[in-house]
């Protein structure tokens, strides 16, 4: 009886003294606040707790952490609501019992959130915790296959990050989220299996390509791997083989197996026509020997192996030559409007092209026909451009010849392969429609393509220089110039010494020429337009 008086008082001494206060073993955040009037307890939470909305947070996922702010993310405390939420202590004897010999009752605090201040701040969060993955790689280089390995990525699920930020940011361990595995494109796997497998096979030993005369060409490890690449398509590694490149490494060797054909030749040079005949040539068929090359890259197929060869017929035969006629012109140029230095280099040059023959396929050269044009040869100074304005140099006046035969092969319907107009406009000749050459850096060049050879006969006087072209006339040209725009105003250009020249200038343009080839029928066969840019002429004067 005596103990349950004391328990009976005990019992009522703790209902009396826990009167208007909260039960015990009650925490909110971590703060204990049992036995404590409310009001007490709020302001004992805002002490403790309310300095948790400036401090950092951090987030982590897998090896990855980042920071943020609550506050910043638009996240308050309502202490007041917490602490109002709490039932008063249970009258049930034994549940004041337990009271003194349970766990805490953790009262979670109500957070609110700004919806819009939180999502910049989860971006970041979820830009900072992942990282892309890292796709694998292989190479080939100096005969030798390297890798560089792949790396996982790392992501977060966006939602889960919301959530668990919201959540438990009042956490002191802080705020973790489970982080998602993100794989390459190029994964570890595929870069392993290429490795071992098409890189590993172009690599497997020399490529040995048999000729004739036994020459045999062999590219080696490291020569393959200059024409054997790895390519990304798509998300997969493939082996591009330059086929091309390959041809040009085995040519080097196996040219000298060959024998080129040889058009006949035609000169004047005796005074008659002197025909040297065709040979007819041997060479290597490509398109054969290299058919499913790529298989003998990767050893599906044997890597030595023998050229396949075929006949080159001449284009151009002995008996073509000596049945060829020149008494027919086939393009005709003249100029005029020259100093007596320039007239007779243009003379020197015109002597030695003429009687030049073109056969049929073969491509003339001036700088290569004529060779060297110095003092020499008999060269002289005279007038050339340099640097935009007027000046003297041994040969000068060439490209006057240059125009002329130019001209000549246009109007004849030769093929232009190489020709280059002056820097600025020089009004003796047809805009858009002139050449310049210069000794071993510029020269003028075109191709007979037609079936017939052509012979160039120049000839010089009165202050002119013509150039025709005598074959078969097979074709009729016609020059259309487009006018000009796009005009370009002169700079002022001061120089000393006594071989300076005084100049008004003029001014650049742009201008650009239509060559209309038709046969002799007057059905057009061809048209081409050519665009010429003009420099303006500088304003020279002399000091």
């Amino acid at each position: 009886m005596g103990l349950l008086v004391i328990l009976g008082v005990a019992y009522a001494l703790d209902v009396v003294s826990g009167k208007g206060k909260l039960p015990r073993k009650t925490s909110v955040g971590g703060v204990d606040i049992s036995r404590m009037e409310p009001a007490a307890a709020i302001d004992k939470l805002q002490s403790e707790l309310g300095s948790a909305t400036t401090e950092p947070v951090s987030v982590t996922a897998g090896e990855r952490t980042a920071e943020f702010i609550p506050e910043q993310a638009g996240m308050s405390l309502d202490f007041e609501t917490a602490v109002n939420s709490i039932p008063e202590a249970s009258m049930n004897p034994f549940s004041r019992l337990a009271a003194f010999v349970g766990s805490p009752n953790e009262i979670d605090v109500d957070a609110d959130v700004d919806a819009q201040a939180l999502e910049p701040v989860i971006n970041r969060l979820e830009g900072e915790l992942s990282f892309d993955a890292t796709d694998g790689q292989v190479a080939i280089e100096e005969g030798e296959v390297r890798t560089v390995d792949a790396v996982l990525g790392q992501g977060v699920d966006r939602a889960q990050l919301e959530e668990n930020v919201t959540s438990n940011w009042l956490d002191p361990e802080g705020v973790e989220v489970e982080p998602i595995e993100v794989e390459p494109a190029i994964t570890q796997d595929k870069v392993d299996e290429f490795a071992d497998g098409p890189a590993k096979a172009a690599l497997n030993g020399a490529l040995e390509l048999k000729g004739r005369s036994d020459v045999t060409a062999t590219l080696d490890e490291e020569v393959i791997s200059s024409f054997v690449a790895v390519e990304r398509v798509e998300d997969n590694l493939e082996l591009a083989i330059n086929t091309e490149h390959a041809q040009e490494l085995f040519d080097a060797t196996l040219a000298d197996t060959e024998t080129e054909m040889q058009n006949a030749q035609i000169s004047f040079a005796s005074g008659s026509m002197q025909v040297t005949p065709h040979s007819d040539g041997e060479i290597i068929d490509w398109e054969t020997t290299l058919d499913g090359f790529d298989k003998r890259v990767v050893g599906e197929e044997p890597r030595e192996w023998e050229a396949a060869y075929e006949d080159e017929e001449a284009t151009f035969t002995t008996e073509q030559a000596q049945n060829a006629s020149f008494d027919q012109t086939v393009g005709e140029f003249t100029t005029s409007g020259y100093s007596a230095a320039s007239g007779r280099n243009i003379e020197l040059t015109a002597q030695m092209v003429n009687g030049a023959v073109v056969s049929p396929g073969d491509t003339f050269s001036l700088n290569g026909y004529t060779g060297p044009r110095g003092t020499a040869q008999g060269f002289v100074e005279s007038g050339i451009i340099i640097d935009g304005h007027a000046g003297t140099a041994v040969g000068g006046g060439i490209s006057q010849f240059a125009t002329t035969l130019y001209n000549a092969s246009y109007f004849g319907g030769m093929t232009d392969v190489a020709h280059t107009p002056h820097s600025y406009y020089i009004s003796r000749y047809p805009a858009g429609r002139e050449a310049t050459v210069y000794e071993g850096a510029i020269d003028l060049q075109f191709k007979n393509d037609s079936d017939y050879p052509v012979q160039i006969v120049t000839s010089v006087g009165g202050g002119s220089v013509t150039v025709k072209l005598m074959g078969v006339k097979t074709v009729d040209v016609e020059s259309v110039n487009n006018g000009r725009w796009a005009p370009t105003s002169p700079h002022r250009m001061e120089l000393t010494g006594d071989d300076c020249s005084p100049s008004g200038g003029a001014p650049g343009f742009t201008t650009s020429d239509t060559r209309i080839i038709r046969d002799l029928n007057g059905n057009e066969m061809n048209r081409e337009t050519t665009t010429t840019v003009y420099d303006p002429q500088p304003i020279v004067t002399c000091s």
